[in-house]
């Protein structure tokens, strides 16, 4: 006996398929982008900074670790795996270096805060 799953199909619809084929090709570029943010993002510690730098527009690290009770280091540790992904970008002010979203990953990441505070709201 097969411990393996079974199409049980009747007939493929060859149709579909290349029509499918043909969507996920098309945007091959666009699943890569997302699956990285949402990689990156799927860290709570990340996605709670992502959370506040969207709501303050841009934060320094000693901000983050006010907000979040944690040390500098540790959210210096998330910024650069945020910056490495290029999900957020940064500026320096005199010895302060402000983090701020990258314009681009805005809108997606914009769904996800706003299911967010839908939740908080229940």
């Amino acid at each position: 006996m097969s411990g393996g799953n079974v199409c049980i199909r009747g007939e493929a619809n060859p149709v579909q398929i290349n029509d499918c084929r043909q969507k996920v090709a098309k945007n091959e570029s666009a699943f890569a982008q997302l699956s990285a943010v949402l990689s990156l993002a799927g860290n709570e510690v990340r996605l709670k900074i992502l959370y506040l730098l969207e709501a303050e527009k841009e934060l320094c690290p000693c901000d983050l670790s006010d907000i979040l009770g944690m040390s500098i280091p540790a959210i210096s540790q998330h910024l650069r795996k945020l910056k490495d992904g290029n999900i957020v970008s940064s500026r320096k002010e005199g010895q302060t270096i402000f983090y701020s979203i990258r314009p681009a990953h805005l809108k997606l990441l914009r769904s996800f805060f706003k299911i967010i505070n839908q939740l908080e709201a229940i």
